[in-house]
């Protein structure tokens, strides 16, 4: 490899640093550096790597300048030689890197300020960050509030900007070395943006545009804040909308208000917060929590059989065995650990499956064309109505999501009959439920943001002859006991095969509301805060219904589902359905009201059934992109960036001059296995196999070459482009790449 790289790529912009690593050239293997480099970037990547990789420090690897844009680094030799994911993270430092024009000639010194702190990710955000990569559609949620009375744009963003100075998690990244760490910076991001006035319409689909909008996890600030004033047709009474949309590996519903109400309390102070960072912060929890022993879950356990026992009496409750599953469980998966089973184990790093399934969606049923991944539709419970539900409830000693819960497992449980008008069959049902996720024994930990929301299963057995008091009862205990792990998120079933995620998720929104902690100081100034919606995602589920009360008292449900899987109209029925029954069991229901009693007050129309969510796993992992222009000796496969937003690798496809055939390896999480089977096939169908992608890529493209090395493969070259969102990356990634391509040729 020879030749100058440090030409302008994109108008007067140096061109960025691409890395080419092979395994094959020296004692340990070779790193070519083609582009402009700044010796100092070089001294500051070393040490963030000697950070987490302590054994790379003494001796280090060297820079070697052979030209203006041509370097090398020697990678030490023995003992201290660093492994391939040490060798790939340099790379990914690297090549992230902005070019400095002129300082390529610039003499190498120290570290030139502090680098970002690297913090352990919990075992949620690990879940969720595997999420991304199963469901990226689903993990981006929204809270908004309708702001009445003057507000100042720039005293607003000067005050998210101080909330973000306070809460580490607004400065928060990750980065794969190959597996995630979070990144804490110094300084915030802040991303405000003010919209003009536009009608109702336009608000619409400015959410649906926000919530589509991909995050890129590399880079802090996955949070952002979108105001669009009211048009002339509320003149009477002129509003903004502030639009908070973020990404569920860092926030949730509870910590987007936290946020909110940071936000008013720096805004009323003119911008500014007292005091520095918070501690205890997310960082503190994540090493709580490694230390944490989940330990097995008590009984007994969701799985409840209610039992023919026509009475209500408290603690005559039975357990029974298991309903086996309708589907083998993936290998290597616990089939007894969930609600349900008849015992409970010390939760496992493989997700468990849920004894349960409902047949899948209609293929046919598909999202319309043009439309996002992810609909909304909401209904409101009148608050006279609410408050006589709320009333109704506490005379049974439940809470409103007591009620709710009920309803949607009878739902559930008339979905699975044979006909509308007939009685269903005794059958077992279950769906998913949120929990706050904050019963961890950390002083503060109600005030920290986070990502805590977590999903558990629940299932129950019921007969059209159980009582509606006793169903209320024993969702309100089984709740109770599952709140002891609500922060636990190995029960929880990530994609496990058929059944996982059946029967859809519910929430019940709780947590500060800023409106209600800064009403009387945002009034003191004219200003009104009205919370409006929370706009969830499916979550990995088939739908997602969120309750949860405005200002007025009233309950508002909002679901969010996935349109590949279910439609609008089917929704909407199970929405008609929820409601009439929080309508109509208050007023008609007494001790003696039984399953079937409730169901008769259901139309005779069916209840339709929730499918299961998508499924997490490709079961094709490499995707061809381009086929070979003429007979090649090597073999090139792109990987995608973890945590960035997906393009399909256009552009570098598109400036991409070699014969060879481009190929695409689609990632899952925890499938390193499958991953290294399917370049070891593509290795071996011809040439020497080339690992290409943006920064980002290196420590996972080391990490694949060494597991392909050691499975007999001969060690593949790899080559890692300059920033993903840099425009001129692409051309750049594109050359390096084919005269990597042409090397691998050569024997």
């Amino acid at each position: 490899m020879s030749g100058n790289q440090g030409e302008t790529m994109d108008g007067d912009r140096p061109a960025g640093v691409c890395a080419v690593i092979d395994p094959e050239r020296g004692e340990h293997g070779t790193m070519h550096l083609h582009g402009t480099l700044d010796p100092a970037s070089f001294h500051r990547a070393l040490h963030r790597v000697a950070e987490t990789r302590p054994g790379t420090r003494h001796p280090g690897p060297r820079l070697v300048r052979h030209a203006p844009g041509l370097h090398s680094v020697e990678l030490p030799a023995g003992a201290q030689a660093p492994v391939p994911g040490a060798v790939g993270l340099l790379a990914d430092l690297l090549t992230a890197a902005d070019p400095a024009p002129g300082s390529c000639g610039a003499p190498a010194g120290p570290p030139c300020r502090t680098l970002p702190r690297t913090e352990p990710v919990t075992p949620l955000q690990r879940r969720r960050l595997a999420d991304t990569l199963a469901w990226p559609g689903h993990q981006a949620e929204q809270l908004r509030w309708r702001w009445y009375g003057p507000l100042d744009t720039e005293r607003l963003t000067a005050a998210w900007h101080a909330v973000g100075e306070r809460e580490s998690i607004l400065r928060t990244a990750f980065v794969w070395d190959p597996r995630p760490r979070a990144v804490v910076f110094d300084r915030p991001v802040t991303d405000v943006v003010r919209h003009p006035h536009a009608t109702a319409i336009r608000r619409a689909a400015l959410r649906e545009r926000e919530r589509a909008r991909a995050f890129d996890l590399r880079r802090p600030a996955a949070v952002r804040l979108a105001l669009l004033d009211s048009g002339p047709e509320d003149a009477a009474a002129p509003f903004t909308d502030i639009l908070l949309t973020y990404h569920r590996a860092l926030l949730d519903s509870w910590s987007a208000r936290l946020l909110m109400r940071e936000c008013c309390r720096a805004y009323l102070a003119g911008g500014t917060l007292p005091g520095g960072p918070r501690r205890p912060d997310l960082g503190d929890c994540a090493r709580l929590l490694t230390a944490q022993d989940p330990g097995p879950y008590p009984g007994p356990y969701p799985g409840q059989d209610l039992g023919p026992d026509p009475g209500f009496r408290h603690g005559s409750v039975r357990r029974p065995a298991a309903p086996p599953p309708l589907s083998p469980p993936d290998p290597g998966q616990d089939p007894g650990f969930g609600p349900g089973s008849a015992r409970h184990r010390a939760p496992s790093p493989v997700p468990p499956s849920f004894p349960f399934s409902s047949p899948p969606s209609d293929p046919g049923r598909g999202r319309a064309a043009g439309s996002g991944p992810t609909g909304v539709l909401r209904t409101v419970l009148s608050p006279a109505r609410s408050t006589h539900l709320a009333h109704w409830a506490a005379r049974w000693g439940v809470a409103e999501s007591s009620v709710l819960q009920a309803v949607w497992a009878l739902l559930r449980y008339r979905a699975g009959a044979t006909a509308p008008a007939t009685v269903p069959a005794p059958a077992t049902i279950g769906f998913g439920l949120d929990f706050p996720g904050r019963g961890l024994l950390l002083e503060g930990i109600e005030g920290v943001p986070g990502p805590f929301e977590n999903a558990l299963p629940l299932t129950l057995a019921l007969h059209p002859g159980l009582r509606l008091p006793r169903l209320l009862h024993t969702l309100r205990d089984v709740v109770m006991d599952l709140s002891a792990y609500e922060w636990n998120s190995a029960g929880a079933p990530d994609g496990a095969g058929p059944g996982a995620r059946a029967g859809g998720l519910l929430a019940f929104d709780c947590g500060p509301r800023p409106e209600t902690a800064c009403g009387d100081e945002l009034a003191a100034q004219g200003i009104r805060l009205e919370e409006q919606e929370a706009a969830g995602t499916p979550a990995g589920y088939a739908l997602r219904l969120r309750a949860g009360h405005d200002t007025r008292r009233a309950l508002v449900l909002t679901c969010a589902y996935d349109r590949d899987l279910i439609d609008s109209g089917t929704v909407r029925t199970l929405l008609e359905h929820t409601v009439r029954l929080l309508r109509l069991l208050p007023a008609t229901a007494t001790a003696a009201t039984t399953v079937a009693d409730a169901l008769a007050l259901l139309p005779p129309t069916p209840t339709p059934r929730v499918p299961d969510g998508p499924p997490a796993r490709d079961r094709d992992f490499l995707v061809p992109l381009r086929g070979p222009l003429a007979p090649a000796a090597a073999t090139v496969c792109l990987l995608d960036v973890p945590g960035a937003p997906r393009t399909g690798h256009r552009e570098l496809i598109r400036h991409y001059r070699g014969p060879e055939a481009l190929t695409a390896l689609r990632l899952s999480a925890g499938r390193h296995t499958d991953h290294t089977d399917a370049l070891a096939r593509l290795a071996r169908g011809g040439g020497r196999l080339v690992l290409g992608g943006h920064s980002g890529t290196g420590a996972l493209a080391c990490e694949l070459a060494r597991q392909l090395t050691a499975a007999g493969v001969r060690p593949p070259l790899v080559v890692v482009g300059g920033a993903h969102d840099d425009p001129g990356a692409p051309r750049h990634l594109a050359e390096v790449l084919h005269r990597a391509a042409a090397r691998a040729a050569r024997p």
